[in-house]
């Protein structure tokens, strides 16, 4: 993958967390799944787990390794993930349906996902991308 697909992915990433003032309460439920998800996310043994039980997760692991070229970056990229999906949860208050419809539009509106961002998680995008660019070169 390119350094530009890089921050491309990135930037999806990012763009599916809504910024801290537009919080809402989690649905009944949410906080359960939220918690496995970030679980996944920030933990490598659970993220072994889940890629173990889906094919398709195996693949996405692979290219991330791949796009981040240590084990080091690649955890920092998935605790950034976590800490976007907490945000994207917290946004739209747990709700499966809105979170989806959300990160279908940061598809074809990256620009305008990043504009929710706090800068807090829009620096950190910033930073983990030239390190990862750097380590590539």
């Amino acid at each position: 993958m390119t350094t530009r697909r890089l921050g491309g992915a990135l930037v999806l990433a990012l763009v599916l967390a809504g910024s801290p003032a537009d919080a809402q309460p989690l649905q009944p439920g949410a906080s359960d799944a939220l918690e496995a998800t970030l679980r996944m996310l920030l933990d490598p043994a659970s993220r072994s787990a889940a890629i173990a039980g889906s094919p398709n997760a195996g693949a996405v692991d692979q290219q991330v390794r791949a796009l981040t070229g240590s084990d080091a970056l690649t955890q920092e990229l998935f605790a950034l993930a976590a800490d976007v999906f907490r945000e994207l949860a917290q946004a739209t208050g747990g709700d499966a349906t809105t979170m989806a419809q959300t990160l279908e539009r940061a598809r074809t509106d990256p620009s305008g996902f990043a504009a929710m961002l706090s800068p807090q998680t829009l620096e950190r995008l910033r930073q983990l991308s030239i390190r990862i660019s750097d380590q590539r070169r």
